[in-house]
Protein backbone atom coordinates (compact mmCIF):
# COMPACT_ATOMS: atom_id res chain seq x y z
CA UNK A 1 0.00 0.00 0.00
CA UNK A 2 0.87 3.30 -0.98
CA UNK A 3 0.11 6.37 0.45
CA UNK A 4 0.70 10.29 -0.50
CA UNK A 5 -0.72 13.65 1.47
CA UNK A 6 -3.66 14.88 -0.52
CA UNK A 7 -2.17 17.46 -2.98
CA UNK A 8 -2.33 21.23 -3.67
CA UNK A 9 -6.00 21.22 -5.35
CA UNK A 10 -7.38 19.16 -2.26
CA UNK A 11 -8.01 16.50 -4.22
CA UNK A 12 -6.72 12.71 -2.96
CA UNK A 13 -7.16 9.62 -5.44
CA UNK A 14 -7.52 6.28 -3.48
CA UNK A 15 -7.36 3.41 -5.98
CA UNK A 16 -8.76 -0.02 -4.72
CA UNK A 17 -7.57 -2.57 -6.69
CA UNK A 18 -9.51 -5.84 -6.29
CA UNK A 19 -8.00 -8.13 -8.97
CA UNK A 20 -6.60 -11.51 -8.23
CA UNK A 21 -3.76 -11.22 -10.43
CA UNK A 22 -0.79 -8.73 -9.42
CA UNK A 23 -0.06 -6.28 -11.78
CA UNK A 24 -2.83 -6.78 -13.97
CA UNK A 25 -4.24 -5.51 -17.02
CA UNK A 26 -6.78 -3.24 -14.94
CA UNK A 27 -3.75 -2.22 -12.76
CA UNK A 28 -1.66 -1.27 -15.66
CA UNK A 29 -4.80 0.49 -17.66
CA UNK A 30 -5.28 2.10 -13.93
CA UNK A 31 -1.50 3.63 -13.36
CA UNK A 32 -1.50 5.02 -17.29
CA UNK A 33 -4.43 7.07 -16.13
CA UNK A 34 -3.21 8.09 -12.90
CA UNK A 35 0.09 9.70 -14.24
CA UNK A 36 -2.31 12.16 -16.32
CA UNK A 37 -3.10 13.53 -12.92
CA UNK A 38 -2.20 17.21 -12.28
CA UNK A 39 1.41 17.18 -10.87
CA UNK A 40 0.83 17.26 -6.59
CA UNK A 41 -2.89 15.53 -6.74
CA UNK A 42 -2.80 13.39 -3.07
CA UNK A 43 -2.85 9.55 -4.44
CA UNK A 44 -3.13 6.04 -2.54
CA UNK A 45 -3.05 2.88 -3.52
CA UNK A 46 -4.69 -0.23 -2.12
CA UNK A 47 -4.57 -3.51 -2.73
CA UNK A 48 -7.73 -5.93 -1.33
CA UNK A 49 -5.37 -9.53 -2.28
CA UNK A 50 -2.89 -7.22 0.70
CA UNK A 51 -5.47 -6.09 2.84
CA UNK A 52 -7.76 -8.85 2.75
CA UNK A 53 -11.10 -8.79 4.31
CA UNK A 54 -13.89 -11.92 5.46
CA UNK A 55 -16.77 -12.35 4.28
CA UNK A 56 -19.21 -9.47 5.26
CA UNK A 57 -21.66 -10.40 8.11
CA UNK A 58 -24.30 -8.14 8.35
CA UNK A 59 -25.00 -7.18 11.65
CA UNK A 60 -26.98 -3.56 10.52
CA UNK A 61 -29.68 -4.35 13.30
CA UNK A 62 -27.91 -5.91 15.90
CA UNK A 63 -27.06 -3.92 19.50
CA UNK A 64 -24.02 -3.16 20.35
CA UNK A 65 -20.64 -1.60 18.57
CA UNK A 66 -19.52 -2.72 15.15
CA UNK A 67 -16.89 -4.92 15.74
CA UNK A 68 -13.64 -3.79 13.53
CA UNK A 69 -12.42 -6.69 11.35
CA UNK A 70 -8.47 -6.98 10.91
CA UNK A 71 -7.52 -4.61 7.74
CA UNK A 72 -11.00 -2.87 8.34
CA UNK A 73 -9.88 -0.04 9.99
CA UNK A 74 -7.44 0.52 7.50
CA UNK A 75 -9.97 0.33 4.51
CA UNK A 76 -12.19 2.69 6.34
CA UNK A 77 -9.63 5.22 7.07
CA UNK A 78 -8.58 5.58 3.57
CA UNK A 79 -11.96 5.59 1.89
CA UNK A 80 -12.88 8.14 4.68
CA UNK A 81 -9.70 10.40 3.40
CA UNK A 82 -9.97 10.51 -0.12
CA UNK A 83 -11.81 13.18 -2.32
CA UNK A 84 -11.99 10.40 -5.15
CA UNK A 85 -11.94 6.62 -4.87
CA UNK A 86 -11.36 4.37 -8.01
CA UNK A 87 -12.16 1.11 -8.06
CA UNK A 88 -9.76 -0.92 -10.12
CA UNK A 89 -11.15 -4.29 -10.77
CA UNK A 90 -11.50 -6.28 -13.85
CA UNK A 91 -14.87 -7.78 -15.04
CA UNK A 92 -15.57 -10.98 -13.47
CA UNK A 93 -18.76 -13.09 -14.72
CA UNK A 94 -19.94 -9.41 -15.91
CA UNK A 95 -19.86 -7.45 -12.91
CA UNK A 96 -16.76 -6.28 -10.34
CA UNK A 97 -14.43 -9.16 -8.56
CA UNK A 98 -14.90 -10.80 -5.15
CA UNK A 99 -12.48 -8.58 -3.96
CA UNK A 100 -14.34 -5.39 -5.03
CA UNK A 101 -17.94 -6.69 -4.14
CA UNK A 102 -16.28 -7.40 -0.37
CA UNK A 103 -15.08 -4.03 0.30
CA UNK A 104 -18.35 -2.35 -1.18
CA UNK A 105 -20.50 -4.87 1.15
CA UNK A 106 -18.55 -3.57 4.03
CA UNK A 107 -19.57 -0.17 2.59
CA UNK A 108 -23.32 -1.41 4.74
CA UNK A 109 -21.73 -1.92 8.01
CA UNK A 110 -20.24 1.82 8.13
CA UNK A 111 -23.04 3.33 7.51
CA UNK A 112 -24.91 2.08 10.15
CA UNK A 113 -21.90 2.02 12.68
CA UNK A 114 -23.11 3.91 15.98
CA UNK A 115 -22.62 7.05 15.58
CA UNK A 116 -21.08 6.74 11.75
CA UNK A 117 -21.97 9.56 9.74
CA UNK A 118 -20.19 7.80 6.73
CA UNK A 119 -23.13 8.45 4.50
CA UNK A 120 -22.95 12.11 5.11
CA UNK A 121 -19.26 12.28 4.89
CA UNK A 122 -19.06 10.41 1.38
CA UNK A 123 -21.58 12.75 -0.73
CA UNK A 124 -19.97 15.09 -2.91
CA UNK A 125 -17.01 12.70 -3.29
CA UNK A 126 -16.73 11.06 -6.78
CA UNK A 127 -16.70 7.24 -7.45
CA UNK A 128 -14.56 6.37 -10.89
CA UNK A 129 -14.19 2.96 -12.03
CA UNK A 130 -11.26 1.20 -14.41
CA UNK A 131 -11.90 -2.20 -15.87
CA UNK A 132 -10.31 -4.62 -18.28
CA UNK A 133 -12.38 -7.63 -19.85
CA UNK A 134 -11.54 -10.13 -22.70
CA UNK A 135 -14.83 -8.91 -25.00
CA UNK A 136 -14.53 -5.91 -26.89
CA UNK A 137 -18.53 -4.72 -26.53
CA UNK A 138 -18.46 -2.62 -23.24
CA UNK A 139 -22.20 -3.22 -23.43
CA UNK A 140 -21.07 -6.80 -21.59
CA UNK A 141 -19.77 -4.36 -18.79
CA UNK A 142 -23.27 -3.00 -18.14
CA UNK A 143 -23.75 -4.83 -14.57
CA UNK A 144 -20.42 -3.19 -13.34
CA UNK A 145 -21.48 0.07 -14.67
CA UNK A 146 -24.79 -0.44 -12.98
CA UNK A 147 -23.18 -1.50 -9.49
CA UNK A 148 -20.60 1.41 -9.82
CA UNK A 149 -23.50 4.18 -10.88
CA UNK A 150 -25.90 3.34 -8.28
CA UNK A 151 -24.15 2.97 -5.71
CA UNK A 152 -22.72 6.93 -6.04
CA UNK A 153 -26.13 6.95 -6.47
CA UNK A 154 -26.99 6.52 -3.13
CA UNK A 155 -24.86 7.46 -1.22
CA UNK A 156 -25.14 11.41 -3.12
CA UNK A 157 -21.56 10.93 -4.45
CA UNK A 158 -20.52 12.11 -8.32
CA UNK A 159 -19.59 9.32 -10.87
CA UNK A 160 -17.17 9.67 -13.36
CA UNK A 161 -17.72 7.02 -15.24
CA UNK A 162 -15.54 3.90 -16.05
CA UNK A 163 -12.49 3.58 -18.03
CA UNK A 164 -12.29 0.40 -20.35
CA UNK A 165 -10.17 -1.57 -21.61
CA UNK A 166 -9.51 -4.82 -23.60
CA UNK A 167 -7.46 -7.93 -22.45
CA UNK A 168 -6.82 -10.91 -20.90
CA UNK A 169 -3.20 -12.47 -21.22
CA UNK A 170 -1.04 -10.60 -18.81
CA UNK A 171 0.44 -7.19 -20.60
CA UNK A 172 -2.04 -7.76 -23.25
CA UNK A 173 -3.75 -4.28 -22.23
CA UNK A 174 -0.91 -1.80 -23.43
CA UNK A 175 -2.13 -3.47 -27.31
CA UNK A 176 -5.27 -1.77 -26.74
CA UNK A 177 -4.42 1.84 -28.12
CA UNK A 178 -8.17 3.07 -27.61
CA UNK A 179 -7.88 2.23 -23.69
CA UNK A 180 -4.81 4.14 -23.84
CA UNK A 181 -5.63 7.37 -25.54
CA UNK A 182 -9.26 7.39 -23.20
CA UNK A 183 -6.71 6.90 -20.19
CA UNK A 184 -5.05 10.01 -21.12
CA UNK A 185 -8.39 12.29 -20.29
CA UNK A 186 -10.10 9.96 -18.15
CA UNK A 187 -9.59 12.26 -14.64
CA UNK A 188 -10.63 15.23 -16.57
CA UNK A 189 -13.72 14.59 -17.56
CA UNK A 190 -16.84 15.97 -16.01
CA UNK A 191 -18.07 14.15 -12.91
CA UNK A 192 -22.01 14.88 -12.54
CA UNK A 193 -24.19 14.06 -9.47
CA UNK A 194 -24.83 10.52 -10.10
CA UNK A 195 -28.88 9.88 -10.09
CA UNK A 196 -30.71 6.59 -9.87
CA UNK A 197 -33.23 6.39 -13.23
CA UNK A 198 -36.27 7.27 -11.62
CA UNK A 199 -34.61 10.20 -10.52
CA UNK A 200 -33.33 11.26 -13.92
CA UNK A 201 -36.79 10.87 -15.63
CA UNK A 202 -38.66 13.31 -12.46
CA UNK A 203 -35.18 16.13 -13.45
CA UNK A 204 -36.69 15.81 -17.22
CA UNK A 205 -40.12 16.71 -16.48
CA UNK A 206 -39.38 19.98 -14.68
Amino acid sequence: MSTHSPGSDGRSFLFVLGSARSDGNTEILARAAAERLPAGTGQRWVDLSRLPLPDFQDGRHETGDWPLVANERTLREATLAATDIVLVSPLYWYTVSAQTKRYLDYWSGWLTEPGSDFKERMAGRTLWGVTVMADRDEAVADGLLTTLGFSAAYLRMRFGGVLFGNGSRPGQIRDDERAAESARTFFARETPLARFPYEKEVAGRR
